[in-house]
């Protein structure tokens, strides 16, 4: 007899896994940048913005500097382990993805952030792709909360890159020196969001992220 197991089920233990896997990274911000923090918390909105191939060191990076964050996870199989480990070590999560679910997720995200204080940590160009190619979604939520977008890349210098992966995933190896550049945050425009304005922006966005990383 076949006994099906849940892998969430095995979330306590990936939330452990990870914690400790942070814990052995050396992160070194190219400069001081990392005041959205304390921006956040004097009641300044602030949304992450997020490569999705780069998630681990990147989350593990604000792992090092706080939970009080709210993440989107698609409604997937994948998604719900995800969205258990992401509760383990602090993150508030919304369920949904450009793909399914995902004006409501942007909403629920604009609640949070407004009842808790939280940031939004947006990966834009998940969950599918094209690779560094930013979704819509993050310009509309930033405009309806007010809020600032602050573009963060990480650069493992010891990692397996899944090329096989359309986000050529990044893990980081334990023990590894990390880069990590934080951008200058981004208002976007307060104009109606058309097609237009909406392609500009994020072509905006793809630029300055495009753009943060070793000279």
């Amino acid at each position: 007899m076949k006994i099906p197991i849940d892998p969430a089920a095995f979330a306590p233990v990936l939330a452990w896994l990870f914690k400790l896997w942070v814990r052995t990274i050396r992160f070194e911000p190219a400069r001081d940048n990392t005041d959205f923090v304390a921006r956040n918390e004097r009641g300044e909105p602030t949304i992450l913005a997020l490569w999705h191939g780069e998630i681990f060191p990147a989350t593990a990076f604000g792992h090092t500097l706080t939970s009080q964050v709210v993440t989107f996870v698609s409604q997937s199989k994948d998604g719900e382990v995800i969205a258990r480990v992401l509760e383990r070590i602090g993150h508030t999560t919304v369920r949904g993805s450009s793909t399914r679910g995902g004006v409501r997720a942007l909403l629920q995200a604009k609640r949070i952030m407004e009842r808790e204080n939280r940031m939004a940590v947006f990966t834009v160009d998940g969950p599918k792709g094209p690779r560094h190619k930013p979704k819509e979604g993050i310009i509309f939520l930033a405009q309806r909360a007010g809020a600032k977008i602050v573009p963060i890349r990480a650069y493992p210098v010891r990692k397996k890159v899944f090329d096989k992966s359309w986000d050529h995933f990044v893990l980081p190896f334990p023990f590894t020196r990390c880069p990590v550049y934080v951008g200058e945050p981004m208002a976007v425009t307060t104009e109606k969001l058309t097609k237009e304005v909406l392609e500009r922006e994020t072509a905006r966005l793809e630029a300055r992220m495009l753009a943060l990383g070793p000279k």
